[in-house]
């Protein structure tokens, strides 16, 4: 019996979220893939709270680009996630993939992230 590739996302995402919870000194950045978008939140577990969030979405990401389903829109949220959590005043976070391979859009976000100040 084959597993279909949203199947084991799921079981990927779930067997990380076990060992993975954001704390308020160190929140989740929790990161989810669609195939036309990327949304990115820091979340603080323990109060069960969205601190920060950022989405292929906005109008200020879509300016400029072709498609929002791409790693140059990825990078795009990426900094502007890392710059909204510095400006709350989050500098460590732990990251969380949602299950997706780290590849592509998810590493274009995480590395824009990593320039932009955030550190994980």
């Amino acid at each position: 019996m084959s597993v279909s590739r949203r199947q084991a996302t799921i079981s990927r995402h779930k067997r990380i979220r076990k060992a993975m919870t954001g704390t308020p000194e160190r929140p989740r950045l929790s990161v989810y893939r669609s195939n036309n978008h990327i949304v990115a939140q820091v979340i603080d577990d323990v109060a069960q709270h969205t601190l920060v969030a950022a989405s292929s979405l906005e109008s200020g990401v879509r300016e400029g680009l072709s498609s929002t389903g791409n790693s140059e829109a990825s990078a795009k949220v990426g900094a502007l996630i890392a710059e909204r959590a510095i400006a709350q005043g989050i500098t460590q976070v732990v990251f969380d993939r949602g299950g997706n391979l780290y590849h592509g859009r998810v590493q274009a976000l995480a590395e824009a992230a990593r320039e932009a100040g955030l550190d994980f």
